[in-house]
């Protein structure tokens, strides 16, 4: 059997901490990085990912100045260059330069605020520092958020997507932060014209957040972006898109308005899978025939409700496809859906699994197979 991927291995393994043990050594007079490398490996064993993270924050700490204006002096002497500025997304660094965010909440949060924030501002040009604002805008919100409002105007655009990413109110893995969208959509309306895709993805992220509790709320502000003409509009749409796409597998009828999928127009509709059972591991074809008196486009979703333990059911939705019905010609798609029996997130058991076909948000059809072990 092939060995399992680690995460955890593959971010923080010899090769990755003897970069940063070179890093402290070149900017820090007098750090031992042989010494650091060696301690720092020998303490990953029985930690996860983020707890490694901590780790060599205190194998570098106990090397540093204990004074916090100095530690943070050494931390920017180690930064490695700036990522690429030429790029355009998806440059993300490396988690070995979480480091210095880690240590500015540590030993800054408290009583060398503006420095710390200094920090975060320099160190997340190499690493997202988007975890690390987090605890700065929870005790200091006001003061923070006055720094990103002028980072949001930074020539560099990491600087720019901390800003929206940093403010995510579920940001994955993160901690939460306590702000009300009339304190971040205004850092969103500037952001939202970006240039790069990087940032817009961030902002876009952002919005699908808040519209899973105030979906009125992100509807009338892409309304709002859209009237203000500052986003090209290929890039607009794209991002309403995927600020929406909660809300489109929820079906939510003004986020359908809003992509231009009409919810008024009768439809038949018919579902035929290959086979009423399919084994755990298989795959299961099915075909969904569609139909209507006029043309229109259809965003076409299917939704699996899992057996669970105990007569219960867990619901899933997955993506089919989107087309355009032309009036009176019935508009035939066909998937292949493979029930994974190797899934780490979400565990497959046998019994009776009901398939929905979803169009614009509404549900037309459905049948069921039986999953087999």
């Amino acid at each position: 059997m092939a060995e399992r991927f680690s995460l955890k291995d593959h971010l923080f393994n010899p090769q990755t901490v003897a970069q940063l043990a070179e890093d402290f050594a070149r900017g820090v007079p007098g750090f031992d990085g042989d010494a650091f490398t060696a301690k720092a490996l020998g303490g990953f064993d029985g930690r996860e990912l983020l707890e490694r993270l901590d780790w060599l924050a205190d194998c570098a700490q106990a090397q540093l100045a204990g004074d916090f204006p100095t530690m943070a002096d050494q931390l920017e002497a180690a930064l490695p260059p700036p990522l690429d500025p030429t790029l355009r997304d998806d440059d993300f660094g490396q988690f070995i330069h979480a480091v210095p965010g880690i240590l500015a909440v540590r030993h800054g949060l408290e009583h060398h605020r503006d420095r710390a924030l200094d920090l975060l501002y320099a160190a997340t040009q190499r690493f997202s520092m988007e975890f690390y604002i987090r605890p700065f805008l929870n005790r200091w919100p006001a003061e923070t958020l006055a720094r990103l409002h002028e980072w949001a105007q930074d020539d560099n655009y990491h600087v720019r997507r901390l800003v929206s990413e940093g403010t995510r109110p579920r940001l994955p893995w993160a901690k939460s932060v306590r702000l009300n969208p009339d304190q971040t959509l205004p850092l969103l309306t500037r952001l939202h014209g970006d240039p790069t895709r990087y940032v817009t993805r961030s902002v876009a992220n952002h919005l699908n957040d808040i519209a899973k509790t105030d979906p009125d709320r992100v509807l009338g502000t892409l309304d709002d972006w859209q009237a203000r003409e500052v986003q090209a509009k290929a890039e607009l749409d794209w991002m309403r898109r995927h600020a929406l796409r909660t809300l489109i597998k929820q079906g939510h009828p003004g986020a359908m308005a809003a992509l231009g999928y009409r919810q008024d127009v009768p439809l038949s509709a018919r579902i035929t899978p290959a086979t009423g059972q399919v084994a755990i591991g298989d795959v299961l074809p099915f075909t969904v025939t569609l139909a209507a008196d006029v043309s229109l486009p259809v965003l076409v979703d299917y939704r699996i409700g899992f057996a669970r333990p105990g007569a219960k059911t867990a619901q899933k939705v997955f993506k089919l496809k989107t087309a355009r019905i032309s009036a009176g010609t019935p508009l035939e798609l066909t998937k292949k859906h493979r029930f994974k029996g190797d899934a780490t997130t979400f565990t497959l058991h046998p019994g009776v699994h009901t398939i929905t076909v979803q169009v614009n948000g509404l549900d037309v059809c459905e049948t069921q197979v039986t999953l087999t072990g």
